[in-house]
């Protein structure tokens, strides 16, 4: 058994069949979320596809240019974007609008490094549209307007078709693809500019996808408020920024002051299921993330078991969502085998429709 190519076939089918359920779901529910969401899994399992494929047959262009737009650039971006509109009646659009803001500081501060020579301006020009759209961001959510995710998707479908556009026209150094010794893919041969795509939606995505997930575990856990906090827009600006800037660290403490009462209400069966649900939905966005991290400073050892890891956590989230269980049916038919009444509040993390 080559794990090599049993690996990332397995993450490929598991990614495909979540993303054929997240379309299945949307078509019943219409969330904009679920239709994201159903994107991102399909680049992850078209990524993952093109190493398995890779692993058992060699690496070409073609395939070598697919697991880049997909895996390397549009996975985590879309994925995040989906939390996004997941929470996009909370005050997370503070959350998205830093991610943005640091995706494009760190995409313009990567560009330093010599392997980025020949960027041009093209750095300068994402963090600027990192910042716009990171102010854009922070102020409808300031003003409570729950169209803020349609402004963070313009950088995730923006930067999609930069890829979508670019990849296919340049021409690839021989042989056509980058490798590392033990045969993970890299983009070390990607032009520059085009490479600096990764971080920019890399960050944003894991980074969203990450607290969003934490931050709709603790608005649903029975919670004990160590430090008070408040973003009520009609407070003075001096004092909202303070709050602001407090709000982090507020709901940090109040998380881990909340545990015990959480894992306690788990014992007695209280706990609602979206607190599990959300935590594994972090727990699979986490993974991943560290592991790729270490694949880009030389160790591979973990990185397709990170990502199979990543997406069963994932998966098992979603699983774990009460309203997965609402209505069980035949998948893309009317056919319904059983039904319950479905609670007011959406599936798993559509945490404080009013905000938080």
């Amino acid at each position: 058994m080559d794990l090599t190519v049993v690996l990332p076939a397995l993450t490929s089918l598991l990614a495909a069949l979540f993303a054929l359920a997240l379309v299945d779901q949307w078509r019943d529910r219409r969330h904009a979320y679920q239709a994201v969401w159903g994107i991102g899994m399909a680049f992850f399992a078209i990524a993952a596809g093109a190493e398995a494929l890779a692993a058992l047959n060699g690496w070409a262009e073609p395939i070598y240019k697919a697991w880049y737009l997909t895996g390397a650039v549009c996975t985590a971006g879309w994925l995040g974007l989906g939390t996004a509109f997941l929470l996009g009646r909370t005050r997370f659009g503070f959350g998205f609008a830093l991610c943005l803001f640091l995706a494009g500081l760190f995409t313009f501060l990567t560009s330093k490094r010599p392997e980025y020579a020949g960027a041009g301006l093209v750095p300068m020009l994402y963090f600027i549209a990192a910042g716009v759209l990171a102010l854009a961001v922070a102020s409808e959510t300031y003003f409570q307007n729950a169209r803020w995710p349609w402004i963070a998707a313009i950088g995730v479908v923006g930067a999609t078709l930069i890829g979508l556009v670019a990849l296919p026209l340049i021409s690839l150094p021989a042989p056509g693809y980058s490798v590392s010794d033990t045969g993970a893919p890299t983009a070390a041969i990607i032009p520059p500019a085009l490479r600096l795509l990764t971080p920019f939606m890399n960050i944003t995505g894991a980074f969203s996808l990450i607290l969003g997930a934490l931050f709709s575990a603790y608005v649903f856990m029975p919670k004990k408020r160590v430090l008070d906090y408040s973003l009520d827009p009609n407070q003075s600006g001096e004092s909202f920024l303070f709050q602001l800037i407090l709000s982090p660290f507020a709901i940090s403490v109040n998380f881990f002051a909340s545990l015990p009462g959480a894992i306690a209400a788990l014992f007695r069966g209280e706990l609602n299921s979206r607190v599990p649900a959300t935590l594994l939905i972090a727990i699979g966005a986490f993974i991943p993330t560290v592991t790729d991290s270490l694949n880009k400073f030389g160790s591979t050892e973990l990185y397709q078991l990170g990502k199979l890891l990543g997406v069963i956590f994932l998966f098992a989230g979603f699983l774990v969502s009460v309203e997965t269980f609402q209505e069980i049916r035949i998948p893309f038919t009317g056919i319904v085998l059983r039904t319950r009444r479905r609670p007011d509040s959406g599936p798993a993390g559509t945490a404080g429709q009013g905000g938080t």
